[in-house]
């Protein structure tokens, strides 16, 4: 793999960090653009109050030089602004009571102990993340599966759609629907019910990117199919539950004449009328527009509890609740479209290379 990434961090904790490798020398990076994809992944409708107290922006640590790529690994943090309010129960460091009198201490550990977590909620990596760790107190296992981890994701793939544009390959992304509501009057009606009811939705999200050249991907492995990458990538964004690339499970339900997007010759050139593979074919890249549908389900955090257990007595109880989101199908979008940016960059660089942009771009314009 050309360009591979490392992310860590808590929802709570000091920050979130990226370390991406893989991006040449020379490739100038638009830091408002990126600073604005995270922005746009705190909004839309149904967000909850987490995203009134971030403002989420990178800090470029190294493998940058006055906006421009080194060529060495680059690091970026992202800071938790919320952190200030969670400095006791998410102290990296074991506290020592030595010195400290009975007040001070039991401060200490009650601040701790309104933090941990039994009750496993239904959806979440709660209670499977607490069985494989062996852990008692699920705030461990919480803190890392928690979709904030996606803000560096979209940090990185901004970085990937910035330099993918400078080739003319530009993403976008629509919601479809949420809940079933496919206009922004009846999404905002469904949203505005629901958080009423304190209940969570999901939705349906369209991805698209144009410009893309023929060819990128391979037929020849399986781990080198790019619809397959690009699924991956997409089913490991907390909550995705389907990915379909063009007609998707249309084709099912179709003739192959209905569905095969028929060749012809206007104006002396090779075209088509139609895009029902989604730009994908043998999985490759074949010229035409990529489009990516994914589908969001509800978020497992509720202000309307559904029935659970409690890990630490093993009795009945409702699911834990923690400040969350009625909807962020959104969100969802802006981090679906970036995580494509960074599996279609690195099948750009794959095909392309090149140590440095102006490589590269010769390299591109020479195909």
């Amino acid at each position: 793999m050309t360009i591979r990434f490392l992310t860590s961090g808590e929802s709570h904790g000091k920050c979130l960090n990226a370390i991406i490798e893989g991006i040449g020398y020379g490739y100038e990076l638009d830091f408002d653009f990126i600073n604005n994809e995270l922005k746009k992944r705190q909004q839309g409708a149904g967000r909850g109050n987490r995203m009134k107290i971030e403002t989420d922006v990178i800090e470029i640590k190294s493998g940058v030089r006055f906006s421009k790529t080194t060529g060495s690994p680059i690091c970026l943090e992202i800071k938790n602004r919320d952190f200030e309010n969670w400095k006791i129960p998410m102290s990296v460091e074991k506290f020592d009571f030595d010195g400290l009198d009975d007040v001070q201490k039991n401060e200490i550990l009650e601040k701790i102990k309104e933090k941990k977590i039994t009750k496993v909620r239904p959806g979440h990596a709660d209670y499977s993340g607490a069985i494989k760790f062996g852990a008692d107190d699920i705030r461990d296992i919480l803190e890392r599966s928690s979709a904030r981890e996606t803000a560096t994701r979209v940090a990185v793939g901004a970085i990937c759609q910035d330099i993918l544009k400078k080739f003319g390959i530009y993403g976008e992304f629509e919601i479809l629907s949420v809940c079933g509501a496919d206009n922004e009057k009846d999404i905002s009606e469904k949203i505005e019910k629901a958080k009423a009811d304190g209940v969570s939705l999901g939705g349906i999200v369209k991805v698209k990117f144009t410009g893309l050249p023929i060819g990128l991907g391979s037929f020849v492995h399986w781990d080198k199919r790019l619809d397959g990458l690009l699924a991956q990538s997409m089913m490991s964004i907390p909550a995705i539950k389907s990915v379909e690339i063009g007609m998707g499970k249309d084709v099912c339900f179709n003739t192959g004449d209905k569905v095969h997007d028929e060749f012809y010759i206007i104006d002396n050139k090779i075209t088509r009328k139609t895009n029902n593979a989604g730009g994908i074919e043998g999985g490759m890249t074949n010229g035409e527009p990529l489009l990516i549908t994914v589908g969001m389900k509800p978020i497992p955090t509720m202000r309307k509890p559904l029935n659970s257990v409690d890990i630490e007595n093993r009795t009945e109880t409702k699911a834990h609740f923690e400040r969350a989101d009625t909807s962020a199908v959104y969100a969802m979008g802006v981090v679906a479209l970036n995580m494509a940016s960074i599996v279609l960059l690195n099948a750009f660089l794959d095909k392309f290379g090149g140590d440095s942009y102006n490589e590269t771009l010769r390299n591109y314009n020479a195909r």
